[in-house]
This record gives C-alpha cells, structure tokens and sequence, in this order.
C-alpha cells in the first residue's frame, strides 16, 4: 500500500508542515507546482528531498489561488484550466530533473480535485493537460471520478486513493471541509481507519453507512497539527497490521 501526503506547500518565508519528517515517513508526495502553494525553491528542495529519500513525487496541480490556497473552486474555459496544468506540471518536471528525480504521476488539489469528481468538462481539461505533456503518466484520484474515468479512457495508468484523516459522505466523497468534523484528529480513529482501508477495503461514513473502497494509495496530511506524529502512527499501524508499504507508482 502507497502511503502520500501532500508536501511543498511552503511559500517564500512561510512555513507549511514539517516536510523533512513526512519525507521519511511517506512514499510518495504530492509537491505543489506554485500554483495554490509552493514556489520555486520550495519545488526544489521537495524533488531533491524525495529523490534522496527514495519518494516517489507527484504533481499536486491545483486552481491559480495561492490566497485561498486552492480551496476555492473557480469557474475556468477548457482553454484556460489546460494551460494552468500544463504549466504547473512543466515547472515542477523541470525542477525534478534538475535534481534528478523524475514527476511520477498527478494528483489534482483541494477544490480542483473536489470538483473534478463529478465535472466533467474540467476533468477533460486536466486529463488533457496530462495527456499533453505525457501520454503514460500515470494518475491519482478518488474512486469512481470523472477525472479517473476519463483519464483510464485516454490510456493512463489510474490508481485511486483514500483519506485516513478525512470523513467520508455516504456515497464515497469527502464531508466538505466547510463542514464539522470533515477533518480527523483523534489519532487512534485515523489510524484505525487507515488499518481499515487498507484491510478491509472499507470505510465507515458519517452517518454509519460502511461503504466499499478500493484504494492503491493512502493519504495523510501534512498540514494539520501533529501531522507528523499522527503519520508516523499511521505508517507504524499499517505495518503491524502487516500491510507493506510501497510506493505505486
């Protein structure tokens, strides 16, 4: 089982999460491409740490929204949210080869990720960005997505992921984050959900509904507090329940 969190979210003289600690818990990191969060020294020292730690890096391409750090869904043109995509995944493979390391697969971020669940005009756009730029790239989304479907149609590798610190809507998505308790942060319930998923292939929603869920990938945040406890935890509860951790892509 991939265990990802989403790194790189610095930005200038700010500070987001403990980076180098998550590096050497997770095996893969979704690095934003400067976009809802990063810039270019952060990309940087992101690829390299990754590359040095054995990490397989993501695209974390996410809405022009570094204010609302890419949380505010936007309405884009076809035209406009291709380029956005094909811009960050350029910036942030330029950077990874400089160092050596390589972008692996693409993640979209917060509201994009969210929205292209069920849009299908936006999905088109990032799965045509991706195609654009690399036709085998594999990508990483939420089970049953418009993004994931789409992406499958255009003849790319497709993994699908589930949140252990995220609670979850009856029918598979994310409780939004607007919303009381969409956010975990009991670490025993975020581990034994994580054990859960990874074992069982399911996953209990807020309302007590178990619902089925087929993941290849898990994410924990970085951004949250005691992110890197909470992860090491995570990581440490997966293996003693015997799951192995490795990266998919």
């Amino acid at each position: 089982m991939d265990l990802n969190a989403d790194l790189g979210e610095s930005f200038g003289s700010w500070t987001m999460g403990d980076d180098a600690s998550m590096f050497r818990i997770v095996s893969s990191a979704n690095v934003a491409c400067g976009f809802h969060a990063g810039d270019p020294l952060t990309m940087l020292d992101s690829c390299r740490a990754a590359f040095e730690l054995d990490v397989r890096v993501g695209a974390h391409v996410g809405y022009r929204d570094l204010a609302g750090f890419g949380r505010r869904s936007l309405d884009m043109t076809f035209d406009e949210l291709f380029g956005d995509v094909l811009y960050q995944l350029g910036a942030l493979d330029g950077m990874a080869h400089a160092v050596g390391a390589s972008v692996d697969y693409v993640k979209p971020h917060g509201a994009l990720y969210n929205r292209i669940v069920r849009d299908a005009e936006q999905a088109e756009a990032v799965v045509a960005a991706v195609h654009a730029y690399d036709p085998g790239l594999p990508v990483l989304g939420l089970p049953g997505s418009e993004w994931l479907k789409l992406a499958e149609e255009s003849g790319h590798p497709v993994f699908r992921e589930a949140f252990v610190d995220r609670a979850y809507l009856p029918d598979g998505t994310l409780v939004p984050r607007t919303q009381d308790g969409a956010v975990l942060h009991d670490p025993a319930a975020v581990v034994a959900q994580a054990v859960r998923l990874a074992t069982r292939k399911e996953i209990l929603a807020i309302d007590g509904t178990v619902v089925p869920v087929v993941a290849d990938s898990l994410c924990i945040h970085g951004d949250t507090p005691g992110a890197v406890d909470m992860a090491a935890a995570v990581r440490e509860g997966l293996e003693q329940a015997g799951v192995q951790i490795e990266a998919f892509a």
